[in-house]
């Protein structure tokens, strides 16, 4: 009888917590008031993932209520209005978040997700990053909890009747990202290091397998070559990609490396004799690319002379003769630069070459 009443008392009690009466939430996912639909938008600058997630209010109100002319500085207060600042966007927390550390208007920011809120002002703007990114608007913000506050100035913008975040400027090594509504913009830059960011990535990767080929320990070296970084360490890569532990290759792409490199360091006598080394073992396309990198620093006498060489060893191969166009080309002779181009044009593989060496050749006969 007893076993029998707990049981009933029970009972009781969960109907209590699912009748209708009851205060508890149902955390059912339901549409957001006022139609705000969530949005996001993501930009990578080099490995750094930027992404930027917010609820996108109207002009139009709910009620039908055209509200353009009537947003800044009345829909959204100016200098935070109540104690908060603006969320930035309508329901919950706008976040932004980083893969990699950044700066921001020049200030330093660290990897990670940031509640994204603002107080407007008719001339400037102040961004905030709080590390609180789970809160409900800015409702519950504490200014303790910033990460990093910085100014911006606003911008007249093309019209938009839904709020939206856009990268409005894209570079290697930065972005712009902006915040649209109405006829205003408010951009903030982002930066990143770039070079040092692949740098250790690559370090990582060539602790995995790419660490077992001579061409990732060429490419890593490479890469420090070209962005004029890490000079030393990417020495003992290029020589590890000439004689590894799994690999003994010595190629005129690792010795063109390792030949730049040293040049980079200042021991040129060395640089000159990897580089000889290099050519002597070029394929008629390696020889043709190094070439071609001379002609775009404007050492055009260099250049021809690869292209010479590149025809001694290699006589009629494909793309000597293109070579040699290009290079009497860059030093003014044109009349050997039309016989080369057309012996390349008789020997080109593919109709695309064929149309491109076409050109160059009209392109010359038409020059006085």
């Amino acid at each position: 009888m007893k076993t029998l009443q707990m049981r009933l008392a029970g009972m009781a009690v969960i109907l209590l917590l699912l009748s209708p009466y009851s205060s508890a939430q149902s955390h059912l996912t339901l549409p957001f008031d006022g139609g705000n639909q969530k949005s996001q938008v993501t930009q990578w600058i080099g490995l750094v993932e930027v992404t930027i997630t917010y609820f996108s209010p109207d002009i139009t109100s709910p009620q039908g209520e055209n509200r353009q002319g009537k947003i800044w500085g009345q829909l959204v207060p100016y200098n935070g209005g109540d104690p908060y600042p603006w969320r930035a966007g309508a329901n919950r927390n706008t976040t932004i978040s980083f893969s990699h550390d950044v700066t921001i208007e020049g200030a330093p920011l660290a990897a990670g997700i940031y509640g994204l809120h603002m107080i407007p002002s008719a001339d400037e703007w102040t961004i905030i990053f709080s590390n609180n990114a789970t809160s409900w608007g800015s409702f519950t913000y504490n200014q303790a909890e910033d990460a990093l506050r910085v100014a911006v100035r606003p911008e007249k913008g093309s019209y938009h009747e839904w709020l939206s975040y856009d990268f409005i400027v894209r570079r290697p090594d930065q972005a712009v990202a902006a915040l649209k509504w109405e006829n205003l913009q408010v951009p903030f830059k982002i930066e990143a290091d770039v070079k040092n960011i692949y740098l250790n990535n690559i370090r990582n990767e060539l602790r995995d397998e790419a660490g077992f080929s001579w061409q990732a320990w060429n490419e890593a070296a490479k890469f420090c070559l070209e962005n004029e970084i890490n000079y030393e360490e990417a020495l003992k890569w290029v020589n590890r990609s000439i004689s590894g532990d799994y690999f003994s290759l010595e190629t005129s792409a690792n010795l063109q490396t390792k030949a730049g490199l040293l040049e980079k360091m200042g021991r040129h006598e060395e640089a000159e004799k990897v580089l000889k080394k290099a050519l002597d073992l070029g394929t008629p396309d390696e020889l043709y690319q190094f070439a071609r990198g001379l002609m775009r620093e404007e050492k055009y006498e260099e250049a021809l002379s690869v292209f010479k060489l590149s025809y001694k060893q290699h006589q009629d191969a494909w793309p000597v003769h293109l070579g040699l166009g290009r290079g009497y080309e860059g030093v003014g002779d044109r009349k050997n630069a039309l016989k080369h181009f057309k012996l390349a044009l008789k020997d080109a593989p593919n109709a695309r070459q064929k149309i491109s060496i076409g050109k160059m050749i009209e392109k010359l006969e038409n020059r006085k």
